[in-house]
C-alpha cells in the first residue's frame, strides 16, 4: 500500500493518528525514515511526534533502538475497543436460561468505566444500545456500573445530565441516594427511564475479590417488570455461577 497523503497538510491532531497507521501497517522496526517518506512528512516533524509518542508509551523503540514499535498503550486501547469475550460455556449457560423465559436478558461488561455489550439477547435485541452506553446514569446496568465506582462523579459528564424520558434521573444529588440505595440492595432498577415502555433489572456478576465487573440485565415491558422480577433469584444464582467463566 502506497501511504501518501500529498492533499493533507500538517495537522497537530492528525500528525499522531497517521504516524501510528504507518507503523502498525509496516510494523516492528519501522524507521523515522519510512514514517518520513511514507507521508511526505518533514524530517523534523517526524522525529519530534515519534519522540513524543514514544513518551506518551503509544509507540516503544526496537533494542536496536533503530525502528519503532505499537507500545503497550495502543495495546490497551485496541482491548478498550474490542468486543468483550465471553467464553462459549457461559454463553450456553445463559442461553440455557432465556429458553425458559420470555423477556430479554443481556450481560453488559463494565471495563474503564464504561458499559460494552457482551452477549446481546438475539430474539430481544436491544433497542437503545447507544444511549444505554452513552448515559449510564438512565440505565440499570449504568447505575449499577456508578454504585461500584463510588465516586460516581468522576464517570459522570460535568454538565447536565441527559434527560432521555420524563423518568430519567438527571439530579445529581438524587442520584447519588439511588446509587447507595443500590450498593445496600445488592442490584439496580429502572422503569421508563431509559426509554419509554421498558424496564430492566440488573444483577451483578462478581469478580473474585468481590468487586462488580458485569451486570446480567432481564428486561421487559414496563408493565411486565413484576412479573420479570420474580425471576430475579434464579438470575442472581445464574449471575454467581457466570463469574468463574468471566473472571
Amino acid at each position: 500500500m502506497n501511504y501518501r497523503y500529498e492533499n493533507r497538510g500538517p495537522s497537530t491532531t492528525s500528525n499522531p493518528l497517521r504516524i501510528l497507521e504507518v507503523v502498525a501497517r509496516l510494523g516492528t522496526g519501522t524507521t523515522a525514515k519510512e514514517v518520513s517518506d511514507a507521508l511526505q512528512m518533514p524530517p523534523a516533524t517526524a522525529y519530534r511526534v515519534l519522540n513524543a509518542l514514544v513518551g506518551d508509551e503509544y509507540l516503544a523503540r526496537t533494542s536496536d533502538l533503530r525502528g519503532f514499535a505499537l507500545g503497550h498503550a495502543i495495546s490497551g486501547l485496541i482491548a478498550a475497543a474490542a468486543p468483550p469475550t465471553v467464553p462459549a460455556a457461559a454463553r450456553a449457560v445463559i442461553d440455557a436460561f432465556r429458553s425458559g423465559n420470555r423477556f430479554a436478558v443481556h450481560l453488559i461488561m463494565f471495563r474503564n468505566a464504561a458499559l460494552r455489550i457482551a452477549d446481546e439477547d438475539p430474539d430481544y435485541p436491544l433497542q437503545s444500545a447507544s444511549e444505554m452506553l452513552r448515559y449510564p446514569h438512565a440505565s440499570a446496568a449504568g447505575k449499577l456500573m456508578l454504585a461500584e465506582l463510588g465516586d460516581s462523579a468522576s464517570a459522570l459528564p460535568k454538565g447536565p445530565l441527559m434527560k432521555l424520558t420524563e423518568h430519567t434521573i438527571v439530579d445529581k444529588r438524587r442520584l447519588e441516594e439511588v446509587l447507595a440505595e443500590i450498593r445496600i440492595k445488592g442490584e439496580a432498577s429502572e422503569i421508563n427511564e431509559l426509554e419509554q415502555g421498558s424496564a430492566r433489572l440488573a444483577l451483578p456478576v462478581r469478580r473474585p475479590n468481590g468487586s462488580v465487573g458485569a451486570a446480567l440485565c432481564l428486561s421487559g415491558p414496563s408493565e411486565r417488570f413484576d412479573t420479570v422480577c420474580e425471576h430475579a433469584e434464579e438470575a442472581r444464582q445464574l449471575a454467581s455461577g457466570l463469574a468463574p467463566f468471566l473472571f
